[in-house]
């Protein structure tokens, strides 16, 4: 049951902010009076998450059902106590940027009074122990332990056996991806497809269609990556892919076209002549070959319409689609060419696949008894790849054969054998409870992505941190801060490992192998939806919605969050928007919020309340038609990460406010007033310096910036003054930056270090 997973993790999360009360004397002043409550809560919450911890690693059994409303209320608490600890750790955020500010402009902006706060809060935490006293004394009529920890934890996770760095082990990347059981497939399509008579076609279309699971975008993946290459590239002069999913809208096919083209967003084309127009130009006279990955449209109606404006963008000869489908029917409607049903694999080519998942060195000599157990495995796959992938993922995990036993003997093999969706979802949710507690989490978070998109692994680790699902850590041999970055890379390799992401992709560029972005297969994010269906709400799955649990929300107008009751949309965590205007007047019913996402919508500026979202931790502006930036957003004191719109040229010196800012983003011409950027020293991501004139950002500012990482280009280099000013940047102190770019203003080539 999930909500065991996320209620241990929002336990520990209480917990967490707690004990950082105690960490100075600042905290410890602003929570006089009610340091009792405090130190209630962080007991109540630890014995609470004890036993959720042990609810949670029990068999799964009727007595949950009983439990399901005591855990409701439970959630509920549990995020309200997180956010009356936000609240807290917000007003010594202010007090610190209230001390430390000479600007009087700045100043004005806190009023507080600390006796009003202090008796605020200490009404709060008491109500909240309150009801956690009375849940503690529901427990055991609901059938969950009173068990008591001497250690005050959960208890150590199971040992595993160690796994390589997926960087290392690079089958997980396109690149280097194998396909089994295909090859003369991916020959015979190629074959088809460059025919002499079919390149007489101004357009082909070829369908492969099959089960879900069974491997027809990897295809689809092996066959493009063959024509881009040798003797085949003379065939098809630009490659394009587009996710087609459930809405076969022509307009957002046309635009994905333009992103898969050259990667620049085709956001602000919005009329059909206007993307017609613009694809025109970038494949005047040339062949391409297109890929419409996952299509379900069944209305012959919608495929004319796209079919018609494919025809329109040149009349060179030899394009050629294929199109990858679950439907029959759909494949009739769309084809031109001879269609390729797609079979299930062998048992042995099961076999293979988990072999190289399950073993580092896949060739090396398998105990037998491993061997057995393991075709045996591969035998319940159906002939499924995808089955057989997460499969052999979960059992490298395994020690010994009665851990790989266990998966054999599992009750998801009681599916029928002819129902190989249900089967294929059961193998997927075997995976999902095999990872530890914040993993699910994170997991699940994966919902509010759309369907289809490539995942951005700096910014899905960026929402993971905003949403609280990850700390700072202490390693076990050193006292060196483990970051949140690092903890979540880890998270998105074990992902990436058990196969629920796939198909990554390398920064090549970049002079270390890191893995900078992936997807996860359809099924997969159908997993995803389902596990978190209790609080997650987005436009691509169709449940019914208890707006009363809901606490995440992704691409639903903003219409339909504002009829929802004052009680329910007041606790969101997540919003993200990029269908046309984002109403001002939701601002202030949001004020939980942890992620705002309102990319590619028309909004041309933000509202002052905006600053009420005292919460938030992610903004997300780019591809936003905004203009300017509210003074208000100084007050956006928890802030970690803000993108802004790539075109906006000015920030307000307020932005030097947000002093927990890890993640920056903006154009190359943004400009900042000098000692700005300097003092957002908790800095992580910034993607330009530009050096500045009398007025702008000395270099200097630099040298506070010692937890840079990635990679950073320094513009405008011809205003540092000389070798000693250059010094007070500090870049030797950087040792976190994999790459450094200088650069001039004068047309000189960069220096890149």
């Amino acid at each position: 049951m999930f909500v065991l997973s996320l209620l241990e993790s929002a336990a520990s999360e209480v917990v967490s902010k707690v004990t950082s009360l105690a960490t100075d004397q600042l905290r410890l002043d602003i929570v006089w009076g009610f340091r009792e409550e405090i130190n209630k809560l962080k007991e109540s919450s630890t014995l609470i998450g004890n036993i959720i911890h042990d609810a949670a690693h029990e068999p799964e059994d009727r007595k949950l059902r009983a439990r399901a409303e005591w855990m409701k209320m439970l959630i509920s608490i549990a995020y309200n106590a997180d956010n009356i600890l936000d609240e807290i750790e917000y007003e010594v955020q202010r007090i610190v940027i209230k001390e430390t500010s000479l600007d009087k402009k700045i100043l004005g902006f806190f009023c507080n009074n600390p006796v009003v706060f202090r008796l605020k809060m200490a009404r709060k935490i008491y109500n909240i122990n309150t009801s956690l006293d009375d849940l503690y004394k529901q427990a055991a009529s609901v059938g969950l332990g009173m068990t008591r920890r001497s250690n005050g934890g959960a208890a150590a996770s199971k040992d595993k056996r160690e796994t390589t760095s997926f960087v290392e082990k690079n089958e997980f990347t396109l690149k280097y991806a194998t396909i089994v059981g295909r090859d003369q497939v991916v020959l015979d399509i190629i074959a088809t497809l460059t025919n002499s008579n079919n390149q007489e076609n101004i357009l082909s279309v070829m369908a492969i269609v099959g089960l879900g699971g069974l491997g027809k975008t990897t295809l689809a993946h092996s066959v493009t990556k063959q024509l881009k290459e040798g003797e085949m590239k003379r065939f098809f002069d630009a490659t394009l892919w587009v996710y087609a999913s459930n809405t076969f809208d022509v307009n957002s096919i046309l635009r994905r076209m333009l992103e898969s083209y050259d990667d620049v967003t085709g956001a602000n084309l919005s009329s059909l002549e206007a993307l017609i127009g613009s694809l025109q130009q970038k494949l005047k006279e040339r062949r391409y070959f297109l890929v419409l990955d996952d299509v379900w449209n069944e209305d012959a109606n919608n495929w004319d319409d796209l079919k018609r404006c494919l025809l329109q963008l040149n009349s060179a000869k030899g394009s050629s689609v294929i199109v990858t489908t679950r439907s029959a029917k759909v494949a009739s409607i769309m084809e031109t060419l001879p269609r390729c049903d797609l079979e299930t694999l062998s048992d042995d080519e099961c076999w293979s696949i988990i072999k190289d998942r399950a073993f580092a060195d896949p060739n090396a000599p398998i105990p037998s008894d491993l061997e057995g157990i393991g075709r045996d495995i591969a035998k319940k796959c159906a002939g499924l790849p995808l089955a057989a992938k997460v499969l052999g993922s979960l059992m490298r995990s395994k020690n010994g054969s009665n851990e790989w036993l266990s998966i054999l003997q599992s009750k998801i093999w009681q599916v029928p054998s002819d129902k190989e969706d249900s089967r294929i979802m059961s193998v997927l949710g075997l995976s999902f409870d095999n990872l530890e507690s914040p993993l699910k989490q994170c997991f699940a978070y994966c919902s509010m992505l759309e369907r289809g998109s490539s995942i951005e692994r700096d910014n899905l680790i960026q929402l993971w941190m905003a949403q609280g699902f990850l700390h700072p850590s202490h390693g076990h041999q050193t006292e060196q801060e483990i970051e949140m970055e690092d903890i979540s890379s880890k998270y998105f390799e074990t992902l990436l490992e058990n196969s629920l992401f796939q198909d990554a992709t390398e920064d090549e560029d970049d002079y270390r192998v890191i893995i900078t972005r992936c997807k996860m297969h359809d099924l997969v994010h159908d997993l995803a939806n389902e596990v978190s269906k209790c609080e997650s709400w987005t436009s691509d799955f169709n449940h019914e919605m208890e707006d009363h649990e809901i606490r995440h929300v992704a691409r639903v107008p903003t219409a339909i969050l504002e009829k929802m009751p004052k009680s329910s949309i007041s606790r969101l965590r997540s919003f993200f928007s990029n269908i046309g205007e984002v109403s001002n007047t939701i601002f202030p019913k949001i004020r939980a919020l942890r992620v705002l996402s309102v990319c590619e919508t028309e909004n041309q500026e933000l509202p002052y309340s905006l600053s009420k979202l005292k919460h938030l931790r992610y903004l997300d502006l780019s591809d936003a038609k905004i203009k300017a930036l509210p003074e208000s957003i100084g007050k956006l004191y928890n802030l970690q990460t803000l993108r802004l719109p790539w075109n906006l040229k000015k920030c307000p010196k307020v932005i030097q406010n947000l002093i927990n800012l890890r993640h920056f983003y903006f154009g190359e011409e943004m400009k900042f007033e000098a000692g700005i950027l300097g003092r957002l020293t908790n800095l992580r991501r910034l993607p330009f310096f530009n050096v500045g004139e009398e007025r702008g950002p000395a270099i200097k500012e630099l040298g506070g910036l010692n937890q840079l990482r990635g990679h950073l280009i320094i513009i405008a280099l011809e205003h540092v003054r000389d070798g000693e000013e250059a010094k007070k940047a500090g870049l030797v102190h950087k040792s976190h930056l994999s790459r450094l770019t200088f650069a001039w203003t004068d047309n000189e080539v960069p220096n890149e270090n």
